[in-house]
């Protein structure tokens, strides 16, 4: 029979075929007084033990009102304790502020009310029963995806049980580990899936949590054997306290350290890997400035670069490389203050860089104050800084007062004078023994280079760029050191890189930029044209600029090395 109502319409497929024909002219009547289509969604509507029912709603009607006369359909009282459903993988509910979501063709659930879950799960997780208390558990994790079933939980003070539950409910079940690990496990996960999706709505403070807690939370992840699920969400929860309280961070950070969480990098499971480089990058956002740069020399450490540089270059890795990109920006960050810095050309403590770079490239001492007229000694000045290839060759302090690159030239040049002192030596007096025509002069290429790799690695901007991960020096946060190796002819590397041929007089025919989605790296081998194999990690065939001859093999003397602190 045809059954209509005020909210919604529902039709039996047990019609007769004369009672069809006679509703088919009452429909014709009524057509002009029916709400617009606008308004009206078809839909299917299920309950457990019948069939579904196909149904036009209203969505002008209250949704209480549509819920109640689904209920009578059904022969069901107390309408107030049911509410309708997404039937699909998400299983929300329908509420007033999502119910325009309802698409024609969707097909609904009646079920239980929030509350009414709410309740009753709130209970089952408290059973004495291990595998009831799994199974309600279970049912909680899934359910508290929703923000309307989470409110109501809430409500309940649930968040409260299940913290109670980790720092002590679940000890006793520790005793039977040996016994029902599996058990435990997925008791344990599921209690902090329910923990994460309740906390991700938002609706509870971070700052109500205690330090038992936190230790219990901390203990998960500084296990060296864990099950896996309840790594994954311990790391999730302590991403989440240290980014939403200030006061959490600090207490996180007394348990936490990088030396702990390297480890889950070396694994294979994506996920872990994924969770532990966001709390190393939530714990490098929240730390004081001292901090951060004590962290970033700990990543810089060979080893850790080479677990990173492992991770980033796995296949499909594609959730783990975005957040290597935001501990690339952090730690790339760190350079702003240095890059941004002037160098004040009375500041006598800058000044003995300069002078330290001098005396390892001609091998010189400073000489004493009574050591020859003072018109001698700047004269042998002047000669020097003009071979270091400075713009100002009285005063090369001058050269550093531009900003960008601003110290961190200075820095770089320093890095290598002192790092790689026999190629620097090399790079210096060749250059400087050239004709004015080929000359490739150090400083100048020094600070432009420094400039050009800011700009390319966005120092000081919040965003995203490609991977820079390889490297050799320890110095270098996530080993993303750079190196560029300019020889032979000026065009090359201007047309390239837009660098004018004036700055720098001798170009490149051995400098490569390659870019990939994982990787950026200025590199280029000492001793061999610049191959594939000598850029790590990046994908083949996706190199951005490539400026190689390979006509030649390239010796050490012939080459010109900026090793930036990158």
């Amino acid at each position: 029979m045809v059954q209509t109502s005020t909210s919604c319409r529902c039709w039996d497929s047990s019609v007769s075929p004369e009672c069809e024909q006679g509703s088919s002219e009452r429909g014709h009547r009524a057509a002009s007084s029916m709400p617009p289509p606008a308004d009206i969604v078809k839909v299917a509507i299920e309950w457990p033990g019948a069939f579904p029912r196909l149904m036009e709603i209203d969505q002008k009607k209250p949704l209480s009102a549509i819920i109640k006369e689904v209920c009578e359909g059904w022969s069901l009282g107390n309408p107030e304790n049911y509410a309708l459903q997404n039937a699909d993988s998400t299983n929300f509910y329908i509420t007033e502020k999502n119910r325009n979501d309802i698409k024609n063709g969707s097909i609904l659930r009646l079920t239980t009310s929030p509350a009414q879950t709410a309740q009753q799960l709130h209970e089952r997780i408290q059973s004495s029963s291990m595998d009831a208390k799994l199974e309600a558990l279970k049912d909680l994790a899934s359910a508290s995806r929703d923000i309307t079933f989470a409110q109501e939980f809430i409500n309940l003070d649930g968040i409260s049980l299940l913290t109670q539950m980790v720092e002590s409910g679940t000890e006793r079940y520790q005793k039977l580990q040996k016994i029902m690990k599996p058990c435990f496990g997925d008791l344990l996960s599921f209690t902090l899936t329910a923990f994460v999706e309740l906390m991700d709505h938002g609706i509870v403070s971070w700052d109500t949590f205690s330090v038992a807690f936190i230790k219990k939370i901390a203990s998960y992840v500084n296990k060296s054997a864990m099950d896996t699920a309840v790594l994954q969400r311990s790391l999730a929860i302590l991403e989440s306290m240290v980014l939403n309280s200030q006061d959490l961070y600090q207490k996180v950070a007394q348990e936490i350290t990088i030396g702990q969480l390297i480890p889950h990098l070396q694994g294979t499971d994506q996920d872990i890997q994924t969770y532990t480089i966001a709390v190393i990058n939530a714990l490098f956002l929240k730390a004081p400035e001292e901090k951060r740069q004590e962290m970033a020399h700990i990543l810089a450490q060979k080893q850790l670069r080479s677990i990173i540089l492992t991770v980033s270059v796995s296949e499909n890795q594609h959730a783990v490389t975005r957040t290597l990109y935001v501990l690339q920006v952090l730690t790339f960050n760190l350079l702003e203050d240095r890059m941004m810095t002037k160098m004040d050309p009375q500041d006598q403590a800058q000044r003995d860089i300069i002078f330290e770079l001098r005396r390892i490239a001609f091998d010189v001492e400073c000489e004493p104050n009574n050591s020859g007229s003072i018109e001698k000694r700047k004269s042998m000045y002047t000669r020097d800084y003009k071979k270091l290839g400075f713009i100002n060759h009285v005063n090369p302090a001058v050269d550093f007062t531009q900003i960008p690159p601003g110290m961190l030239a200075l820095d770089n040049m320093l890095y290598l004078a002192k790092h790689h002192q026999d190629a620097y030596i090399r790079i210096v007096l060749e250059n400087s023994s050239r004709e004015d025509k080929h000359e490739c002069p150090f400083g100048r290429s020094s600070i432009e280079l420094t400039k050009m790799l800011c700009e390319i690695l966005k120092v000081g901007e919040l965003r995203k760029f490609p991977m820079f991960i390889a490297g050799e020096s320890g110095h270098v946060p996530l080993g993303a050191s750079t190196s560029g190796i300019i020889t032979g002819t000026t065009a090359a590397f201007s047309t390239e890189l837009g660098i004018p041929e004036g700055m720098l007089a001798c170009g490149c025919s051995q400098l490569r930029l390659c870019r990939s989605g994982m990787i950026l790296s200025l590199a280029a081998e000492m001793e061999s044209p610049v191959s594939n194999a000598s850029v790590a990690g990046v994908n083949r065939g996706t190199v951005g600029v490539s400026v190689s001859d390979g006509r030649r093999k390239t010796s050490p003397s012939e080459c010109f090395v900026l090793h930036s602190i990158f």
